[in-house]
C-alpha cells in the first residue's frame, strides 16, 4: 500500500478490526454486483469508495427518468444510457483507483455462472426471482457468498448467504423456488427512496466484512426493514436439509452438471 492509499483509507485503517491487512484485502478483491439500480447504487458507491480493487457490475437495463428519484449512480444527463457504463462513469470520478468493468446485459446461463466463478463476493442488488435464484444456485455451485438485498414500498430485506461454512442456508432455504409467492415490482407499487440506500448500503457493509473476514455476517438471519415505522427485525432461519439446491441431491445434481 502506497502513501497516497494510506491517507485515503486511513480511517478504515484506524480501526482495529479491520488495519491495514482488511484494507489490503479490500484492495486487492473482485466484487460482482448485479443490479444497478436502486440497491446497486448506493452498494456500488461504498465498495468504490472502500477500494474494492475490482467491481464488476452488470446491468442490461438503460437510465429512464422515473430511476432518478432513487438510482444515485445516475444522472439527468445519461438518460437512455446504459446502466452499468453509467455507473462506471460515476465510480471512476468517485475513485479512480478501483477498475470498474462494466457488463452491459442482462448476465446469465453460463456468462453468469463465469462471473460469479471469479468472484470474492457477490451482490444480489436484482428485482426479480428468477434472477436471484439463478445467482443463488450459481453462489452453491461455486461457494461464494451472496449478499441478497430487497425492497419495495417501504419495507426492505437483507440476508448473508455463505456456503463455505458447511451449516449455512442457501437463499432456496430461505425463498423455494416454485412456491406460490407474489412478486411485487417497485414499479406498480412504488419505493421510499432512502429505503435502497439503507438496504444497499448494508449489502457493501456485508460485502466488506466477509472480504476483512471480521465481525458476524447476517448468516442464518433475515434482516427487516420497515422504513415507515422506523423498525428493525432479525428473523432466524436454518438450513434445510431436503433444499433442492444446497441440500445433498442438489449438491450431486450440481456436480454432475458440471461434469
Amino acid at each position: 500500500m502506497n502513501d497516497g492509499e494510506l491517507l485515503r483509507y486511513s480511517r478504515h485503517i484506524l480501526l482495529d478490526e479491520l488495519g491495514v491487512v482488511g484494507q489490503a484485502r479490500i484492495l486487492d478483491a473482485r466484487a460482482l454486483l448485479i443490479g444497478a439500480g436502486g440497491l446497486g447504487s448506493p452498494a456500488a458507491l461504498y465498495l468504490a469508495a472502500a477500494g474494492v480493487g475490482t467491481l464488476v457490475i452488470a446491468d442490461g437495463d438503460t437510465v429512464d427518468a422515473s430511476n432518478l428519484q432513487r438510482q444515485i449512480l445516475h444522472t439527468e444527463s445519461r438518460l437512455g444510457e446504459n446502466k452499468a457504463r453509467s455507473a462506471q462513469a460515476t465510480l471512476a470520478a468517485l475513485n479512480p483507483q478501483t477498475q470498474v468493468i462494466p457488463i452491459c446485459q442482462r448476465l446469465e446461463g453460463e456468462a453468469l455462472a463465469a462471473e460469479i466463478r471469479e468472484a470474492d463476493v457477490v451482490l444480489d442488488c436484482s428485482d426479480n426471482f428468477a434472477t436471484r435464484h439463478a445467482i443463488n444456485r450459481a453462489c452453491v455451485r461455486y461457494k461464494k457468498p451472496l449478499i441478497s438485498g430487497a425492497a419495495v414500498g417501504f419495507s426492505g430485506q437483507i440476508s448473508v448467504f455463505d456456503l463455505r461454512n458447511p451449516a449455512s442456508p442457501c437463499y432456496h432455504c430461505l425463498f423455494p423456488d416454485g412456491e406460490d409467492v407474489t412478486e411485487t415490482r417497485c414499479a406498480l407499487t412504488g419505493i421510499f427512496a432512502p429505503l435502497t440506500g439503507v438496504i444497499g448500503s448494508l449489502q457493501a457493509g456485508e460485502a466488506l466484512k466477509l472480504l476483512v473476514g471480521m465481525g458476524e455476517p447476517l448468516q442464518g438471519r433475515l434482516l427487516r426493514v420497515d422504513a415507515l415505522g422506523a423498525e428493525l427485525r432479525a428473523v432466524k432461519f436454518k438450513r434445510d436439509a431436503g433444499c433442492e439446491v444446497c441440500g445433498v441431491m442438489g449438491l450431486q445434481g450440481g456436480l454432475q452438471g458440471r461434469a
